[in-house]
């Protein structure tokens, strides 16, 4: 998904997945501060957390970027779930099995007792739905790409003209590649073997929805109603937020300890940090820059830090002709010097990127990116080469209020120094006014967008940001970017019959973004969080969501 920086066998572990080590928090090793599963069950109270306004309004199959992801978390429940410390899909959701004898055709079962917050039922015919709702092109749902893999997807797809004019309606509204088999149980078949198939579907993509949702998708979208542990009894206000209030017959393992969660939305990260350390709010997900290296000691041990598995990437806009040629992107990406902006912005906080896998997944490889380490003379040569134009002012984008001020700063000064180009920052757009310009491609200079994994495969840093079928507004690739080579290594991949087939193949496909660079790796993250004395027992994934029913309120 994409950040603000802001899923499996049948047997529900891929090998692909690679195990965390928690860091922070307890000496037991939990990242969070009070026991996972609670020693000291504390239930009821209510307390708040911090996020930026979502883009769009919270419908699972429309939001694929961390602000919206972190409500839907505590609205929603899909078939898998992710154990927070390890990152291992595990069956706690919906799902009792998900099972392939030749990882192209998937029997889905549901376990009994799931209700949404209306009262009404959970079942197949509610996944079905809303899966082949969100594949549907007249839709434009933001996460319609996750199903691109499904038999019948391509007949849900119109066709569009260069300024978007609808040239032919879809040939069908629903995937052939999904069938309702009972009231539990639907099967699933995809147009070729995904062996990762079910790790996939603890993401917001899969999530199921209420036939409540078809009657008004506009009111669904202000004021979900879910299957999670909380449900929203008031609108989300645009600015401002939701009270959520925890949802008493919820089906899963973790019932939420809290009678309720403020989810409360702010425009700078600053402003948020402020009010934790005057404990006019309870949790952060992340913290100011200029706070990492006093937050440890003003926090002890009610801050967090773990690993994450965020990229931050600095996007070319390809579809400009400054920026067409490959040689050009390479010099922008050889004139700056990652490690020193980590050590002097981020107090080296993070992991400087020469690839584009996160190394949290099996896949990673440290060495595989030649352009990501210095060389101004280099860079300067491959600009000769292709005749840049270094006296028009370079634009560098970055999301307001969220820390990235300092950094992008940092970058534009090293490409004055290295590259002779002035550069202007444009970093005045909210993030719910930022990404549409990237959907649009609208960007008239480079742009700074993290990434989150939405299953712990290697693909997922690949295909939803590169592939030709993951063009806006039905996924994230905002580069417009578009390699056959490329797209048939991911099928390769994706068809493998063992894990380290599947890697490989991966592994080649993303030589072809390292050589071409339509984006430029820049460094991968922790999570570093704060919370008040009024909680206890806060855990964060590895996705970065705070894991909001397991939060427990101790005071205030």
């Amino acid at each position: 998904m994409r950040g603000r920086a802001h899923l499996r066998w049948a047997v529900g572990v891929s090998a692909l997945a690679l195990t965390l080590a928690a860091c922070g928090g307890d000496d037991d090793g939990e990242e969070g501060n009070g026991a996972a599963g609670g020693e000291e069950e504390v239930t009821g109270g209510t307390y708040s957390l911090f996020i930026t306004q979502p883009e769009n309004p919270l419908v699972p199959g429309n939001t694929n970027e961390s602000e919206g992801s972190q409500v839907i978390e505590a609205l929603f429940t899909g078939l898998i779930e992710y154990d927070p410390e390890t990152s291992e899909a595990v069956y706690t959701g919906v799902a009792e099995s998900i099972e392939s004898d030749d990882a192209t055709n998937w029997t889905v079962t549901l376990k009994e007792g799931w209700t949404f917050h209306d009262g009404t039922p959970v079942t197949a015919q509610s996944f079905v739905d809303a899966w082949n709702y969100t594949a549907y092109s007249p839709n434009a749902q933001g996460n319609a790409y996750f199903f691109s893999r499904f038999a019948g997807y391509d007949d849900l797809q119109g066709e569009t003209d260069a300024e978007g004019n609808v040239t032919a309606e879809p040939a069908a509204e629903e995937m052939s590649g999904l069938v309702v088999e009972d009231e539990l149980t639907f099967t699933v078949e995809l147009s070729e073997p995904y062996a990762q198939f079910p790790t996939t579907v603890g993401y917001n993509a899969y999530m199921p929805l209420p036939e409540a949702f078809f009657d008004d998708p506009e009111g669904f979208g202000e004021q979900p109603i879910g299957n999670g542990p909380f449900q929203a009894e008031e609108p989300f206000v645009e600015g401002q937020g939701a009270t959520l209030t925890r949802y008493d017959d919820f089906g899963g393992e973790q019932a939420a300890n809290a009678d309720s969660l403020e989810i409360r939305v702010y425009t700078d990260i600053n402003t948020a940090y402020t009010d934790v350390q005057a404990g006019n709010l309870d949790v952060v997900d992340q913290i100011p820059p200029d706070a990492i290296s006093s937050a440890p000691d003003e926090f002890g041990d009610r801050f967090i830090e773990r690993p994450r598995s965020d990229i931050t990437l600095i996007w070319m806009p390809i579809y400009d002709e400054r920026f067409a040629d490959k040689r050009v992107r390479q010099a922008f990406s050889l004139a700056i010097d990652r490690e020193a902006i980590v050590d002097a912005v981020f107090n080296g906080t993070r992991e400087p990127a020469h690839s584009i896998i996160s190394p949290v997944v099996a896949g990673a490889r440290d060495d595989a990116c030649q352009y990501c380490d210095p060389d101004p003379e280099r860079a300067n040569e491959l600009l000769d080469e292709v005749g840049f134009d270094r006296s028009q002012t370079l634009e560098l984008w970055f999301n307001a209020g969220a820390g990235h001020d300092e950094w992008m700063q940092a970058v534009g000064n090293q490409i004055r120094e290295n590259l002779g180009i002035e550069y202007t920052l444009r970093g005045d757009l909210e993030f719910a006014q930022y990404l549409p310009l990237i959907d649009e491609g609208a960007m008239t200079g480079p742009w700074r967008l993290g990434w989150i994994m939405d299953y712990p495969v290697a693909e997922n840093y690949l295909g939803p940001l590169f592939a030709s079928t993951a063009h806006p507004p039905g996924g994230s690739n905002g580069a417009f970017y578009t390699n056959e080579e490329f797209d048939s290594l991911i099928a390769e991949g994706n068809a493998a019959e063992n894990d380290e087939d599947a890697v490989a193949a991966y592994q080649q496909a993303e030589d072809i973004i390292l050589e071409e660079l339509p984006a430029i790796p820049m460094w991968f993250g922790l999570v570093q969080s704060v919370h008040s004395e009024n909680i206890d027992n806060v855990v964060i994934d590895a996705f970065g969501q705070i894991k909001t029913a397991q939060v427990q309120v101790v005071g205030g």
